[in-house]
């Protein structure tokens, strides 16, 4: 699952401009599954019918990352950019990124003033994004234009994907690990019960603008007919030093099975079935309950007359920056639990409220 997971935070993908990753995916499951196809706003939409009857389920995870959109070009050369999602002012500075130019990408940055400087200015004052602006090594408006950057042109983060920690539990650093995680946990799952039996039909949603909205994942489930979801996305855990931090979420401790964020209260039935199979499997669970987040499980669970939906949550530090962190056990952890999951599904199954 790790070199699955480099490919897929190495593809650059923010709201609205998920092509590469959407493309990935087309071809990569195009073997693995019984139909595939790309809706007409990128959702990529998978069906792998198992050999016995039973319910249809949906498994989706988005494809979107936070990113940023050039909004003016000055003319010596700098962008000024707006956000696409959700990202924080303080993380910006001096921080790399790519420009997805029409003839390819563009390595940058996201400028700051020289240390020399600050004994000018006022140390304790944070720039809005507004107010910043990314270098892609140009000197004139003209230039700019030339290497293929204009009004509207999308940017990622452009930080490298690495590897870190004990060898006995190693931990990864990448961006856009919110969500090409939660789209590793559906693939690597997909790829081990290919010889498995198992019960109904898997509809895997890979859903496109997440961060600005739900917008894929709402769009694509109200034409899927389903007996129950689960998505999987990350999750900002609370074990770091702050003082806002409350050590209720934490790195290295399991799978989240959500209770509740701000886009649902999962559905009692779905919430005791994940958490009686990772009993019954020894799989390490935490239970979530965190009001600042949403995923595409609240925008599922309103699809057509009420999707029973659960969420699994794969544990991540440093959300929407771009050196996101998640345990590879946590990884593992959220793949075993929604296998047992899938295998666990039969004929007679109920997700009555």
């Amino acid at each position: 699952m790790l070199d699955l997971l480099k490919t897929l935070t190495g593809l650059s993908g923010p709201c609205g401009y998920e092509h590469s990753v959407s493309y990935f995916l087309k071809e990569y499951l195009e073997e693995r599954t019984d139909e595939v196809s790309i809706d007409p706003i990128g959702n990529v939409i998978a069906r792998k019918k198992g050999d016995k009857p039973g319910p249809t389920v949906i498994l989706t995870a988005h494809i979107d990352e936070v990113g940023f959109m050039v909004k003016k070009i000055e003319e010596n050369g700098l962008l000024r950019f707006e956000k696409l999602g959700g990202n924080d002012d303080r993380t910006l500075l001096a921080q790399p990124v790519t420009v997805m130019g029409s003839q390819g990408l563009l390595p940058g940055l996201i400028g700051t003033m020289s240390a020399h400087y600050v004994k000018f200015d006022d140390p304790s004052k944070l720039r809005k994004h507004q107010q910043l602006y990314i270098d892609i090594g140009a000197s004139s408006r003209q230039e700019v234009l030339e290497m293929g950057v204009e009004i509207g042109t999308p940017v990622t983060w452009g930080s490298e994907f690495v590897v870190f920690g004990p060898e006995s539990a190693p931990r990864v650093r990448a961006k856009s690990l919110d969500d090409r995680a939660g789209v590793a946990v559906l693939l690597q799952a997909l790829e081990e019960i290919k010889t498995e039996s198992f019960a109904g039909e898997l509809v895997f949603l890979f859903a496109v603008q997440e961060e600005v909205g739900l917008r894929g994942a709402k769009t694509a489930s109200e034409h899927i007919t389903a007996d129950a979801a689960i998505a999987v996305d990350t999750t900002a855990v609370s074990d770091t030093p702050e003082e806002t931090m409350d050590q209720s979420l934490g790195l290295g401790r399991g799978t989240g099975i959500k209770v509740m964020d701000f886009s649902l209260i999962v559905h009692k039935t779905m919430k005791e079935t994940l958490v009686n199979l990772a009993k019954e499997q020894n799989i390490p669970y935490q239970l979530e309950v965190f009001p600042g987040i949403g995923t595409d499980g609240g925008a599922v669970n309103y699809a057509n007359k009420g999707i029973p939906t659960g969420v699994l949550s794969v544990p991540s530090r440093y959300a929407h920056s771009p050196v996101e962190v998640v345990d590879m056990g946590d990884l593992e952890a959220t793949k075993d639990l929604l296998k047992a999951f899938v295998l666990n599904l039969s004929e007679e199954q109920s997700f009555e409220f």
